[in-house]
């Protein structure tokens, strides 16, 4: 019978039936059709049935088409489907949930099921950083009517956050936690860059793929947030990570800052810079460091100076 699939509530896939139905025979305008998704090597979305439901369609259904978008909190997935007198129509699905690291520093959606549950599409390849620190994840896929591959090219659009000298995230949506938490070796924060290394895991019997991410940029104090890593390409400020910190003046003149999250968590990262880097502003700061009676001073987190 002639139809579409369509989404409905918690990601149920729908058949909407079209044809016509033969008199004395009946048939329901659509089915329902649940089970569990998943995403093929190939990057198809396949959907495995429940007990149910397999005594009727089998054990799966494999959705010949491909992922043409990705946002915060949503995946739209072209569908091609073919009636019984040859003619092919072009449609698009919607998926709707969060994304999340899996274990082995992977790309992966989770499908919202409703009721805390979900279905995880894991993305087998490995993801890349464009020029403007965006995430994007390039896959080949053989087009069946040209027998030719094309590359196809994902973006996501988000920002970097760092909570942690192990760890490196990457926020799409903060209210509903879609994003990213790589696990990493430990940073490394110097006067014009801070970088961390971390290991894509694709299959167990091959070693990890590796990225290093390298933000470059300079340091700034700034009265009003803190310790602030302003990262830039070219002239260009594409974005800030701002730390709250425990600074204090060493023996060699210059500032050695123990860096801590928004809640004044310490992260275990200490950066030592020259005062000469921060400019006026950085001076005023030097003055008030120099004039203090403590041996160190706060700075972030909600604190002024």
């Amino acid at each position: 019978m002639d139809g579409q699939f369509k989404m409905s509530d918690h990601n149920t896939l729908t058949y909407h039936i079209k044809s016509p139905v033969p008199n004395g025979i009946k048939a329901p305008h659509q089915v329902k059709l649940r089970g569990v998704w998943s995403l093929t090597k190939d990057h198809q979305l396949r959907l495995t049935f429940d007990k149910w439901r397999r005594q009727t369609f089998g054990d799966q259904l494999t959705l010949q088409g491909e992922i043409i978008d990705i946002k915060k909190n949503s995946l739209l997935y072209a569908l091609t489907t073919r009636t019984k007198d040859g003619r092919t129509s072009l449609y698009a699905l919607e998926l709707c949930g969060s994304w999340q690291a899996d274990a082995h520093n992977r790309l992966s959606f989770r499908v919202d099921k409703g009721r805390g549950r979900y279905d995880p599409l894991i993305f087998y390849g490995a993801w890349k950083i464009n020029k403007n620190y965006q995430i994007i994840y390039r896959h080949s896929k053989e087009k069946l009517t040209q027998k030719k591959k094309r590359t196809h090219a994902l973006t996501l659009k988000g920002y970097w956050d760092i909570k942690d000298k192990a760890r490196l995230s990457y926020v799409l949506d903060r209210e509903t936690a879609s994003g990213f938490n790589f696990e990493t070796s430990a940073g490394l924060f110097k006067d014009n860059y801070i970088k961390y290394e971390l290991g894509i895991r694709l299959s167990r019997k091959k070693q990890p793929v590796k990225r290093t991410i390298t933000f470059l940029g300079r340091w700034r104090v700034r009265k009003n947030a803190g310790l602030v890593f302003e990262v830039q390409r070219g002239q260009k400020k594409i974005q800030a990570f701002v730390f709250g910190a425990q600074v204090r003046l060493t023996d060699r003149q210059s500032l050695l800052f123990n860096l801590r999250t928004d809640l004044n968590r310490g992260m275990g990262i200490e950066v030592e810079l020259s005062r000469d880097i921060f400019g006026k502003e950085g001076q005023a700061f030097l003055r008030l460091l120099q004039t203090q009676q403590e041996s160190a001073l706060f700075i972030g987190s909600g604190r002024r100076w």
